[in-house]
C-alpha cells in the first residue's frame, strides 16, 4: 500500500524502513525453524533467545537507517531522485581540479584500522565501460589488510560537460581467506532502478548536499560540502586550500567520515569520525 501525502524521498526512506523490518523478521523466522532442529532443550532454548536478540538488533538497526535517510531527505527534498543521463552531455576525461582520474595513475593510501594496518591500492586503469551509453573510466581499487586483500573492487566514473563527476556503479567484493564473503554494495545505473550520483560537483560550494549513488538498501552514500579552505598535511605532502567532505549512508548508520580533496590532486585524506582512524594519501604512482 502505498502512504498517502509522502513525498517521494519521504516514501522512499518509509518503504526501506518497511522493507528492512519485514526481512530482519523473515531472518528471525529463519533463525528460529534452525533452533527447532536442536535437540538438546537448553541448548535449543540459548538458540532462540540468540535468534530474539538478533532480531531486536535488526529492528534498532532499521529503526537508525530511517532517521539517516529523513535527515537526508530534509536536506534534499521530496522530489523524485531520477537523474537524466544525456550520453552527449559527457566527455572522455575526468580532469574535476578535486577528482582528477588521469588513466595510469595508481593512489596509495595506508593507516592504522580497528582491523589491522590497511593499504588501499586506487588505480586508474586505461579500461572503460559503456553504463547507460556513456563512456565511463574504470578504477581499479584493492584493499589490503595487514599485507592480505580484503577487497576487491572495479569503480566506474564520467565527467559530463560542466565538470560533475558522477559514479555509475561498482563490482565489489570483499574476502576472508581468498573467498568472496560478501558482494554488496555492487551495482550499476540503470539496472533494478540503480541510478548514478555525483561523487564531485563541477564547482563545490559549502553546504552542498547530495547523493554519491543509489541502489535502494545497497549502495546509498550521502555527502556534504563543510569547507573549500582546509590546510591538510599527510605523508605524501602538505596541500592548501582542500575541499572538506563529509560522507554518511543509512547502510551504515554510526558511519561518519570527513575527507579531504585537495586541488590537481583529488581525495588525500578520510578520516573516521568516531574512531579517529585515517587513511592518508603515501605515493602517487604516474606511468611515464
Amino acid at each position: 500500500m502505498i502512504a498517502q501525502g509522502f513525498g517521494a524521498c519521504a516514501l522512499t526512506s518509509e518503504e526501506a524502513r518497511r522493507s528492512c523490518l519485514e526481512g530482519a523478521q523473515s531472518d528471525y523466522a529463519n533463525a528460529l525453524g534452525k533452533c527447532a532442529n536442536v535437540s538438546d532443550p537448553s541448548a535449543r532454548k540459548a538458540c532462540q533467545d540468540q535468534a530474539l536478540a538478533d532480531l531486536k538488533d535488526a529492528q534498532q538497526t532499521c529503526q537508525a537507517e530511517f532517521v539517516v535517510r529523513q535527515t537526508a531527505c530534509a536536506k534534499l527534498g521530496e522530489a523524485p531522485y531520477d537523474p537524466v543521463i544525456d550520453p552527449a552531455n559527457f566527455v572522455a576525461r575526468i580532469d574535476n581540479p578535486y577528482f582528477p582520474l588521469r588513466p595510469g595513475t595508481t593512489f596509495i593510501y595506508e593507516g592504522q584500522m580497528p582491523q589491522g594496518f590497511e593499504r588501499d591500492e586506487f588505480a586508474v586503469t586505461h579500461n572503460t565501460r559503456v553504463i547507460l551509453g556513456v563512456t565511463c573510466v574504470e578504477v581499479h581499487d584493492s584493499v589490503f589488510t595487514d599485507g592480505v586483500l580484503t577487497e576487491d573492487t572495479l569503480d566506474w566514473f564520467a565527467q559530463d560537460r560542466e565538470g560533475n563527476v558522477l559514479y555509475f556503479g561498482e563490482n565489489t567484493h570483499e574476502l576472508e581467506d581468498g573467498l568472496i564473503t560478501t558482494i554488496d554494495g555492487t551495482f550499476m545505473a540503470g539496472v533494478n532502478g540503480d541510478k548514478p550520483g555525483i561523487i564531485m560537483k563541477a564547482h563545490p560550494t559549502v553546504g552542498d548536499f547530495y547523493r554519491q549513488e543509489f541502489s535502494l538498501n545497497n549502495a546509498e552514500d550521502f555527502a556534504g560540502t563543510l569547507s573549500l579552505t582546509e590546510v591538510v598535511t599527510v605523508r605524501a605532502g602538505s596541500f592548501n586550500h582542500c575541499l572538506k567532505s563529509e560522507e554518511t549512508t543509512p547502510l551504515e548508520p554510526d558511519l561518519l567520515e570527513d575527507k579531504f580533496y585537495a586541488p590537481g590532486v583529488g581525495n588525500i585524506l578520510t578520516v573516521d569520525v568516531n574512531t579517529g582512524a585515517r587513511s592518508e594519501l603515501v605515493r602517487i604512482i604516474r606511468e611515464p
